[in-house]
């Protein structure tokens, strides 16, 4: 695959986007960053505001995508999904939960395998 990491996570993102609204996912929000890191994107699944994480792989030598989203990156959304809460006001009071969108490219990026993993993980206790 042509192109750099940043590139490809860009490509990514663009096909996770595509595939959400496909799926009848709002698009709130893109890119939003916190002090804890950023939220690649914040999305309306009906009356539940989502945080989605966006894995892209072009191959499944280190694994599925999904299994990158390991304890220590979802504590970081977790961190980074309360900030945003703390300074949307207008979210108060509405379930939430956390979605990751895995992403497998061919080398020529023509085509991929999306898969949507709604409620990908729950936050600790602590949240």
């Amino acid at each position: 695959m042509a192109g750099n990491a940043i590139e490809r996570g860009a490509a990514g993102e663009e096909r996770a986007v595509r595939a959400l609204k496909k799926s009848r996912y709002k698009i709130v929000e893109r890119n939003f960053r916190t002090p804890a890191g950023e939220i690649d994107i914040v999305a309306r699944d009906g009356n539940c505001l989502v945080f989605v994480e966006v894995r892209t792989r072009t191959s499944l030598e280190f694994g599925l995508p999904q299994e990158s989203v390991i304890a220590r990156k979802r504590k970081r959304l977790c961190t980074a999904a309360r900030w945003y809460l703390q300074k949307k006001k207008k979210f108060d009071d509405v379930a939430c939960r956390f979605d990751v969108v895995a992403i497998v490219m061919n080398d020529e990026e023509k085509s991929s395998h999306i898969e949507i993993i709604k409620d990908a993980f729950r936050p600790d206790r602590s949240w």
